[in-house]
């Protein structure tokens, strides 16, 4: 069972000294990743990997994800060659997104008019340019016209935030795997894994990773447990993306999602993702207290 660590999914950023210092805890027990989000506010997500990644060796760093429409795919593929060329070793996974449209109109206004449109334009000039190829695209909304940006460097590995089946399938058509978040077991099941899967055999591409995000937390009280995730997670039940998700779980809310409970109780709940389809368990740690956090992590650390 593979697991990572994917730190602010729960509402806390770290950026700076507190990043290298939880990164390299997170090495030193043996996770083989490490994944922050960018989110709207706090630091950018790619500049805080750079850093980390400068200081801890010998863990993969990914982003889980980047939003797309504020950066053209020429910028975010030269600032994730920068991070690349920084922290060495091929570590380096490049996870984009969507995003949401009251962040993408409300935030920053701009329309989110055909998203699959603009998914398959974005990544039609940005994994070319990863791959330090020359890309020259004209699409409908999107142009992309470049040399190779940064010859040498080797290309960080692409994942796509992909939930509905036309992002699955353009994910495994055009990159390496999917991000996923409030995706539960029967989803991937009859979902997720065929329809990425399907799709990257019929364009000749290698098996697609699947990473899923999945909210952890160690403790003997289920039940207040629960209804701290349910005040936690409460947005991502609102989100009509992930709210799908959950219902086709017939979840009333992320609270059902979350893996809580013992020890010996998340073990199992884990190794249910994992039989599923999922190769890597990105765990995002939360409850009220430190004392949660550190039971957490300790319960984690023994499973990889």
């Amino acid at each position: 069972m593979d697991i990572g660590i994917f730190y602010g999914a729960a509402g806390t950023l770290l950026s700076g000294d507190d990043l290298v210092a939880d990164v390299t805890q997170a090495q030193v027990a043996g996770f083989s990743s490490y994944w922050i989000p960018q989110m709207p506010w706090g630091p950018d997500a790619l500049t805080s990997l750079a850093i980390a990644g400068r200081e801890v060796p010998d863990i993969e760093l990914g982003t889980g994800v980047v939003p797309t429409w504020p950066r053209h795919p020429l910028a975010m593929a030269q600032q994730a060659l920068t991070t690349a060329s920084l922290i060495g070793d091929g570590r380096l996974s490049l996870g984009i997104g969507l995003a949401h449209k009251p962040v993408v109109e409300g935030q920053w206004g701009i329309p989110f008019d055909k998203p699959i449109r603009h998914a398959r334009e974005y990544l039609s000039i940005l994994a070319p340019a990863l791959r330090n190829e020359k890309t020259s695209f004209e699409g409908e909304t999107l142009t992309g016209r470049a040399p190779a940006l940064m010859k040498g460097v080797e290309a960080p590995r692409l994942y796509v935030a992909a939930l509905g089946p036309q992002m699955l399938k353009l994910a495994g058509r055009m990159a390496d795997g999917t991000v996923l978040w409030m995706t539960g077991l029967e989803t991937l099941r009859t979902h997720t894994v065929p329809v990425i899967g399907q799709a990257a055999e019929e364009a000749d591409r290698p098996k697609p990773r699947i990473l899923a995000g999945v909210p952890v937390l160690c403790t003997d009280d289920v039940a207040a447990g629960r209804a701290f995730a349910a005040q936690q997670f409460k947005v991502y039940g609102q989100l009509p993306s992930y709210r799908a998700m959950l219902d086709r779980e017939g979840l009333a809310g992320p609270e059902d999602f979350a893996v809580i409970g013992t020890e010996d109780e998340i073990a199992t709940r884990l190794q249910e993702f994992a039989d599923n389809g999922v190769d890597t368990i990105m765990a995002v740690e939360f409850g009220p207290t430190e004392d949660d956090y550190a039971r957490t992590r300790a319960c984690l650390t023994n499973l990889v």
